[in-house]
């Protein structure tokens, strides 16, 4: 056989052993986390490829949301396996049930004892073990209860509207005196965030806010990347990152206590009203609980906020029918408003009705809180397939958003959906879910 032939047979058992190599250690890995399952419960996983030990599907998820295509993972899934609704992966170093349909989300949802809270452990290490990501239901529940009225409360969202409007106005006059181009997202989530730590801790100067933006921006990149806590990967600056977070915000909270706000002074912002709280036994959120709120409010904040806002933009500006009704509704509320009052009220917003439905629609289209995760704390079956005790069970919202059997035209902005007549006329039993402040 001459050298051409051989040169051509390598060419050929090459990639045919490359991918025998690939199925047998998938196989392997598959094999080493149901093979325990035994062979009829193993009969009753859903369809799925746990891909190869330690990375799983990782690779291909994190590559999906980078390359601005992130519908393409779970769309992979259901071009191999059919529409299944569930899919079974190794994801975040866990076996995984991915769950795909308003019907098994809400299963999940809805069942507190089989299904409790499932974070990746990474996930946990940077936002904080006492934060609500870590929690069972009962401590879930106390902390809600605790956090609802200083975040929530209509006192806390009127003390907060004044500087909210003056930083908007103020940070609009000045984009619009620049006279340059400049990085949209990149401002809003800078003014989105001022407003934040306004709102959380009383405000900063120039020099803190800007380094607690870019701390937060560290620790933001580390949720999206490998869990690798080595020197020069994302999530071991973002490890990093929480660190100084965390010191940063334990010298406010003892300056708090020491100069005795929660007893002496009214409430001023977030913070203070964190150390006030206190639930029925007269307990009181100790330091690792305020911080690890805080970390994870002025995390989410930051992101979503500026993300949102920038794709509401974005969306109105590409639908200008829709612009001009949202527009109208605002001139509307505004010439509504009584000659002497200064700036608009809860009540000017609860008016914007339109305007919420826009927010709705821009949330189905781009939520960046796309997945959410529970583990299993029994066997259980959904939609006749089997989810092992133990194993980690993952929500994805988006692919509920984006199915045509759920939402009709779903890469249509239309605010319209959200209409109460609206969503009762289209809606099947449990198919049409808003799964957008899950």
């Amino acid at each position: 056989m001459g050298e051409l032939a051989w040169a051509a047979l390598a060419g050929l058992l090459v990639p045919l052993a490359a991918v025998a190599l690939d199925a047998a250690v998938r196989a392997a890995h598959a094999w080493y986390w149901t093979a325990s399952l035994g062979a009829g419960r193993r009969g009753r996983l859903p369809p799925g490829d746990m891909g190869w030990p330690l990375v799983g599907g990782m690779w291909a998820f994190l590559w999906a949301f980078k390359s601005g295509r992130p519908d393409s993972f779970i769309d992979s899934f259901a071009r191999r396996f059919g529409r299944a609704g569930l899919y079974r992966a190794f994801m975040f170093s866990s076996p995984t049930i991915m769950v795909t349909t308003p019907d098994a989300c809400k299963q999940v949802l809805m069942d507190d004892d089989t299904f409790v809270t499932g974070w990746p452990k990474a996930t946990v290490a940077l936002i904080g073990p006492k934060s609500f990501i870590n929690m069972g239901y009962d401590e879930h529940r106390r902390l809600r209860k605790l956090t609802a009225a200083p975040i929530n409360g209509f006192d806390a969202l009127t003390s907060y509207l004044a500087f909210i409007d003056h930083t908007v106005v103020t940070t609009l006059r000045g984009w619009a005196d620049r006279g340059s181009d400049f990085e949209f997202l990149t401002e809003l989530r800078r003014m989105t965030f001022r407003i934040i730590v306004q709102i959380f801790m009383g405000g900063a100067d120039e020099r803190t806010a800007a380094e607690l933006e870019s701390t937060y921006t560290e620790l933001n990149y580390g949720m999206r990347a490998m869990a690798i806590d080595l020197p020069g990967f994302a999530y071991h600056k973002a490890i990093r990152a929480r660190r100084r977070l965390v010191a940063a915000l334990q010298r406010v909270l003892d300056e708090r206590r020491a100069r005795g706000c929660s007893k002496t002074a009214a409430p001023v912002d977030m913070m203070d009203r964190l150390i006030a709280a206190e639930d029925e036994g007269g307990r009181r959120l100790q330091d690792d609980e305020i911080i690890d709120v805080l970390v994870m409010y002025l995390n989410a904040g930051h992101e979503s906020s500026g993300h949102i806002t920038m794709w509401a933009t974005v969306f109105l500006q590409e639908n200008p029918d829709i612009l001009a009704k949202a527009k109208a509704e605002q001139e509307a509320i505004m010439r509504s408003i009584p000659p002497g009052q200064k700036g608009l009220t809860l009540r000017d917003f609860r008016k914007m009705e339109y305007l919420s439905q826009v927010v709705d629609e821009t949330l189905r289209f781009v939520n960046i809180s796309f997945v959410s995760f529970r583990q299993a704390t029994r066997d259980v079956f959904v939609n006749g397939y089997l989810i092992p005790k133990g194993w980690k069970v993952q929500l994805w919202y988006r692919s509920v958003h984006m199915d045509p059997q759920v939402y009709p035209d779903p890469k249509k902005f239309d605010p319209s959906r959200w209409e109460v007549g609206h969503i009762l006329q289209h809606s099947t039993s449990e198919r049409n879910l808003h799964f957008l402040t899950v």
